[in-house]
């Protein structure tokens, strides 16, 4: 399926990917990024409320479905540290794209890690309601998250994640602008 394209204002466009999901990308990006997202409604997906000043960093949140928090990582990407260059941004822009949801959020669980928090796709309603923003492609699309190949694989939207990096690296936006940025798997190795 081809995507459709949303003029939005001349400074940003969305591309609407399988007819649900927006990502914001500059108009040459939009012209190579092609894969369809498979959106929340299409698989097995819970929805939640994220909660209140729960978000760590760039990949990492806390979530409610009125009776537990779910403390959540997001599949398939790894946002630099927040003592990395770029981490305390990447922790403030995905605030900023959950922030769109007004609080709402779906999610589509994929595992649990070693640390006991849920893996998943996540998914935020945008305000006219027929259209989400992956947070997972979109974080990697803005240069806030890298793709993490060791667990990319079992994500939904694997291809899509893995796109919106190529896109990012191109055109060295956020975590691809600096060539010796150190991937946030390696620095925890430090």
């Amino acid at each position: 399926m081809k995507p459709t394209i949303r003029t939005v204002t001349t400074a940003s466009l969305f591309i609407i990917l399988g007819g649900a999901i927006a990502l914001r990308l500059s108009p040459q990006a939009v012209e190579r990024l092609t894969a369809p997202v498979e959106p929340a409604s299409a698989q097995t997906s819970r929805h939640y409320e994220v909660v209140s000043n729960s978000i760590y960093d760039g990949d990492t949140f806390r979530v409610t479905d009125g009776r537990q928090e779910i403390k959540v990582r997001l599949c398939g990407v790894d946002s630099p540290e927040k003592d990395q260059a770029l981490g305390i941004e990447a922790r403030d822009h995905l605030r900023s794209l959950i922030a769109q949801g007004k609080g709402r959020i779906t999610l589509i669980e994929t595992d649990t890690d070693r640390y006991g928090r849920t893996v998943a796709e996540a998914f935020i309603p945008t305000s006219n309601g027929d259209e989400e923003i992956h947070l997972n492609s979109q974080m990697v699309a803005d240069g806030m998250a890298y793709v993490y190949p060791q667990y990319v694989g079992s994500c939904p939207n694997s291809s899509v994640i893995e796109t919106a990096e190529g896109i990012a690296r191109r055109e060295a936006i956020g975590v691809w602008a600096d060539p010796n940025a150190q991937k946030p798997w390696d620095y925890r190795q430090r």
